[in-house]
């Protein structure tokens, strides 16, 4: 399969579990549900997936059955990064040799690394892959944003870094690595509420934790924007919006889990410690925003 360009929705899949195992049927099961759906790509073990609480070998395990149940049907993004250089190499060699189609890196979290830092880091990933990697950029959760000097110095030497995933919530952000880099560079939003303003100035699609739910609707709202048709995408919007704000009333990814458990998508909304369920009075705020969507 050739693969396709990592534009429109892609989505950050949970990974669910049953008895804080790893529930590889739910997976599968998941896989499939949004690939019938017509989505873009799929992108499991990111912070959605909760890579920080996986074992390496869990890791490795969630991308290979991601792969294999995809079947090269959407393109496959592996999650690989790290606040250690080190293993965000070693985990990059790994989904490079079980078959992902591209990389997910985030910035270095705790450490907040200087962006001469963050471009080694990023530099010393490039260099034991050449499929597409993804950079992503949240500094609510790392403590530092990935400047747009040193997207400019990691395109020019490494081709292949060629997307980032932008989860700083500005667009004016957006306008700036567009100025900078144009069609050198694919932006992607980081944030289902915010994927509508941030194609209106040049980003290309999201990474999308709401199409765990709804892969169909996210994806049509993507396609018209794509297409210019922002009347259009900009109704789905305005649809979607509460679930956007409800699914972060707490912290990613409890909240899209309990949404996925509750109708029936995956077993259970299990996530692992330090996290845990939500909250009655949020699940409740929770539950309202999916009535909305069924009235």
């Amino acid at each position: 399969m050739k693969l396709r360009p990592l534009t429109g929705t892609l989505t950050a899949l949970v990974t669910p579990f049953r008895a804080q195992k790893v529930a590889y049927d739910d997976l599968r099961a998941l896989v499939q549900f949004q690939i019938k759906s017509g989505i873009d790509g799929l992108v499991p073990v990111g912070s959605t997936g909760e890579s920080s609480t996986l074992t390496h070998e869990e890791h490795m395990d969630v991308v290979r059955c991601v792969i294999e149940a995809a079947r090269r049907r959407v393109p496959v993004v592996a999650g690989t990064g790290s606040n250690s250089t080190q293993e965000a190499v070693a985990l990059t060699r790994a989904a490079h040799a079980a078959g992902a189609d591209a990389m997910l890196i985030v910035a270095p979290y705790y450490n907040r690394p200087t962006q001469e830092g963050l471009f080694r880091h990023f530099s010393q990933v490039a260099e034991v892959t050449d499929r597409p990697i993804i950079l992503y950029s949240i500094p609510s959760r790392c403590g530092v944003e990935i400047g747009v000097p040193v997207m400019e110095r990691l395109r020019a030497r490494h081709p292949h870094v060629c997307y980032i995933k932008e989860a700083g919530g500005s667009v004016d952000r957006v306008d700036q690595l567009k100025q900078a880099l144009g069609r050198d560079l694919v932006v992607l939003s980081g944030d289902d509420a915010l994927t509508v303003p941030f194609m209106a100035v040049g980003a290309e699609g999201v990474i999308s934790v709401a199409s765990n739910l709804l892969p169909r609707e996210l994806t049509k709202l993507s396609h018209a924007a794509l297409a210019g048709d922002f009347r259009t995408a900009a109704r789905w919007h305005r649809r979607l919006y509460p679930l956007f704000k409800a699914l972060f009333v707490e912290t990613n990814p409890a909240p899209i889990k309990a949404a996925l458990a509750e109708v029936g998508r995956i077993g259970s909304p299990e996530v692992r410690p330090p996290l845990c369920e939500m909250s009655a009075a949020n699940f409740a705020t929770l539950k309202h925003a999916l009535d909305l969507l069924v009235r």
